[in-house]
């Protein structure tokens, strides 16, 4: 079978292949800036900040010299910063160790912080010609199809069987096309919902086709219940300026900026008080409601409500900085406390 899976979808991408910048690029580094946005991120979304990304940073030693905050204030609103984080970081390890080129060596590859399996797989298979397999969500539900697995594609054993068929069926001299090829079936005609089978080249080739199951397949472990938090913030102006605290480098938004905020039971006016006092040493007064935030992140939803708040007491801390508010567009922030942002 891997011949003719190999063979008919090769040909099918030569005519149905998605014209992608990065796919105009024969730099490394363009591949592994693409790879790490694409990462539970649409193409159609991440066009544009790679665009924005490679004008501003348009080498590995360009990124690296560049500062966290401009790092993060080009990658605001793609989410998952951790990503960008990542990518700073790796970039002066590569401009320190290998002379600003992007290793060859899969080991080295390996080592570079926010380059996993998945990440390692493409570079070399894409950006350097090597025989390397991947996986990414789109390949997970081609061969789960193709193969109609019943185990789970989320669970250790799911993930064994998957690399072991994405290396097994990997045509020789062409794994960067034949990978990105599989992407492109995943992302355009394998769908999630709806697969348009008649239009696939591997329809013939396909067990969960012929008994029936492409809608069943990938089988995926039952998702828990997503934990809704409820916070308040404070908007606390003084002289034209606003009053921002920059979350801790690690951990979710790491080096973001936000509104001084925290999470609160029963009324938020009665709560913001409490809230940045706990998380800020903030005293303040909560005035007038200027409304609702509503956001889901990965494992929480949360919903802020935004007040603007007089300060009676303001610690002095590295975190904290009063920011003229015509500035703001400059200070990284998530999706949440730039909408709020906006209302000022």
């Amino acid at each position: 079978m891997t011949d003719n899976l190999s063979s008919r979808l090769l040909a099918w991408y030569r005519l149905n292949a998605r014209s992608m910048p990065w796919r105009e690029h024969s730099d490394p580094y363009a591949v592994w800036i693409s790879e790490i946005m694409l990462q539970q991120t649409c193409v159609e979304t991440v066009i544009p900040y790679f665009e924005k990304w490679m004008a501003r940073f348009p080498t590995v030693i360009a990124l690296a010299e560049a500062s966290e905050q401009e790092v993060l204030n080009q990658w605001e609103g793609l989410g998952y910063y951790s990503r960008a984080r990542n990518l700073h970081k790796a970039a002066r390890i590569v401009a320190e160790k290998f002379h600003g080129e992007l290793p060859r060596d899969l080991d080295a590859l390996r080592s570079l912080p926010g380059i996993g399996r998945y990440t390692v797989g493409a570079i070399a298979s894409i950006a350097f010609g090597m025989d390397e397999p991947t996986l990414d969500g789109n390949l997970r539900r081609v061969f789960s199809r193709l193969f109609d697995l019943t185990e789970p594609a989320d669970s250790p054993a799911g993930e064994k069987i998957l690399w072991g068929l994405a290396a097994e069926h990997l045509p020789r001299g062409r794994a960067g096309d034949y990978n990105q090829a599989l992407m492109d079936l995943g992302a355009t005609i394998c769908l999630p919902k709806n697969p348009r089978c008649l239009l696939c080249p591997l329809t013939e080739l396909c067990a969960a086709r012929e008994a029936g199951t492409q809608e069943l397949r990938p089988v995926l472990k039952p998702k828990k219940e997503t934990p809704h938090e409820v916070h308040a913030a404070a908007v606390i102006v003084r002289d034209g300026k606003v009053l921002l605290a920059q979350r801790p480098s690690e951990g979710l938004l790491g080096g973001m900026w936000e509104f001084p905020n925290g999470p609160v039971e029963g009324d938020p006016v009665e709560g913001l008080a409490q809230a940045v006092e706990t998380g800020y040493g903030l005293q303040v007064q909560a005035g007038e409601g200027l409304g609702v935030v509503q956001h889901a992140y990965t494992h929480f939803k949360v919903t802020v409500h935004a007040f603007r708040a007089e300060a009676v007491h303001v610690p002095r801390r590295p975190n904290l900085k009063w920011v003229p508010i015509p500035e703001l567009e400059n200070y990284p922030m998530g999706k949440v406390d730039r909408q709020i942002a906006r209302k000022l």
